[in-house]
């Protein structure tokens, strides 16, 4: 029986490792094929590449390992199939799970080391590379704006141009959003850009253009009688100076270059363990309860009735003894104030309200993305614990497979198993994207395809283990004709 075990774990493991390479490999490319515009032209040390390469490497094992299990597990039993090994061990007494007893408990502890792997390596790895890939993208500061196309990288700006080389670009229009009261616009023929010494300013040195300062709209005044005033107007106040030359700064406070600050993108869903994440969503929750509280209690204050309250109730106050002298000694009726009172007392009411929706709104948004933010992190949570159940699963899916079809070599099971890793890679993704959009629950979304392959699994054990047909044909005909036969039998008697 040793014997027996110390085969079957080598002809799983040669081809496990040479799958998981090719895997590896596969994947690698295509990571390099989507970043090499910016790795390629910025005089790259070959050992920031390869620093890089690893730890993507390590940030692809749970792509490449499903895949890995189930391609091995069919070239194994499809080689053991084919070379009627399995059926020798079959009529010798031994059942299929017996069989592959040595290599579940291979498997089951990949999933386990893939667990602890996801667990505390992956995120490491993930902020690592993410922020090297940062650094990288950012060696020339150029390589954030693309021709023809609209760069938000930098927060409170949005930066276009219509072409240019290295540093040089002609057609900058740049959207200056960093003051909420007004929005500046800066349009030149031609530039270049360049950092300070320091990495703390963007500098844009530019050639024949103009800026155009639009300030925020006027609030409105009216006469008495509740019209606009004649000298009120609905424009927006705006000015343009023009330039033969100029130089543009940006600030880079929030925009920092140095790889050393790898803790900029440590609050990233990916890059943290589950522990790290369940501690992250309850400081989530936590400071969300704290701003609502705070919300409700600055509107409760805004509100003539608390305040009068909290006058009562805080009297020594001297401010707010100040405040209750000040207020009238009789009771305001409205329809007895002057027109001109009234007007005053309506406009004051509709800013109060224009506010208050204002900070509502904000509010609401505040909320949703609280909520976004718990549910990516529930996600991370159970993408973790799903992985390492799905490797159990599609060993047990091209196990059987590979003893139903009896082929081996990387013929026929790399056709198989691309195929069913085309099925599983789909089924993940549309449960990450429903569970990314809120539609079902991070649980559901991160477990569908576990959901949907664990059934397929049991279905293909049990006809390999019984050497039937996963599908009976002729057992499907009889269960229709005996439901056809009953049907008419049911409209007879009736």
């Amino acid at each position: 029986m040793k014997r027996l075990y110390v085969f079957s774990i080598r002809s799983f493991v040669g081809p496990f490792l040479v799958t998981l390479a090719i895997s590896m490999f596969i994947l690698i490319m295509q990571f390099l094929w989507k970043y090499i515009d910016d790795l390629m032209g910025k005089g790259l040390d070959s050992l920031v590449i390869l620093e890089l390469l690893f730890y993507v490497s390590a940030s692809l094992i749970p792509l490449a390992l499903p895949l890995a299990i189930l391609l091995s597990s069919i070239m194994t039993l499809g080689n053991l199939a084919e070379n009627n090994e399995l059926t020798a061990l079959k009529g010798s007494g031994l059942s299929l799970f017996k069989i592959l007893k040595p290599l579940s408990f291979m498997v089951v502890g990949i999933a386990f080391f893939t667990f602890y792997f996801a667990n505390y390596v992956i995120p490491v790895a993930n902020l690592k590379w993410h922020s090297l890939i940062f650094d990288i993208q950012n060696t020339k500061i150029s390589a954030i704006l693309t021709p023809g196309v609209y760069s938000k990288e930098l927060d409170g700006y949005a930066i276009k141009v219509d072409k240019g080389v290295k540093n040089s670009f002609e057609g900058i229009l740049i959207h200056d959003h960093t003051n909420p009261n007004e929005i500046k616009t800066i349009r030149a023929e031609k530039g270049k850009i360049y950092k300070s010494d320091n990495g703390k300013y963007l500098f844009f040195e530019l050639n024949k253009g103009f800026v155009v300062e639009e300030l925020s709209p006027q609030a409105p005044s009216f006469t008495p009688n509740g019209k606009i005033h004649r000298n009120t107007s609905n424009s927006r106040p705006s000015r343009r100076s023009d330039f033969e030359q100029a130089t543009y700064k940006i600030d880079l406070s929030g925009f920092s270059l140095k790889r050393s600050q790898d803790e900029l993108f440590a609050d990233k869903h990916e890059m943290l363990n589950v522990f790290q994440i369940y501690h992250e969503i309850d400081s989530v929750k936590i400071s969300g309860r704290a701003i609502v509280a705070n919300f409700l209690e600055s509107l409760k204050n805004d509100h003539p009735y608390f305040q009068a309250k909290e006058y009562k109730i805080d009297s020594i106050n001297t401010v707010n003894l100040a405040a209750i002298d000040s207020l009238p000694s009789e009771t305001i009726v409205f329809d007895k104030l002057s027109n001109f009172d009234q007007f005053q007392a309506i406009n004051s009411a509709q800013v109060k309200l224009r506010r208050k929706n204002q900070n509502l709104s904000g509010q609401k948004e505040y909320l949703i993305g609280i909520e976004r933010d718990i549910n990516e992190y529930w996600i991370e949570f159970h993408r973790k614990f799903a992985l390492t159940f799905t490797i159990i699963v599609l060993f047990f899916i091209g196990a059987p497979l590979g003893a139903i079809v009896r082929k081996g070599g990387f013929g026929a099971p790399v056709v198989i198993a691309a195929l069913l890793f085309m099925i599983y890679f789909v089924l993940i993704s549309i449960g990450d994207s429903l569970a990314s959009s809120q539609v079902v629950s991070p649980f559901i979304g991160m477990w569908f395809a576990s959901m949907i392959l664990a059934p397929v699994a049991f279905i293909l054990m049990r006809a390999a283990a019984n050497d039937s047909p996963v599908f009976n044909k002729e057992r499907w005909v009889k269960q229709l004709q005996r439901f056809k036969q009953k049907n008419e039998s049911s409209l007879h008697h009736k």
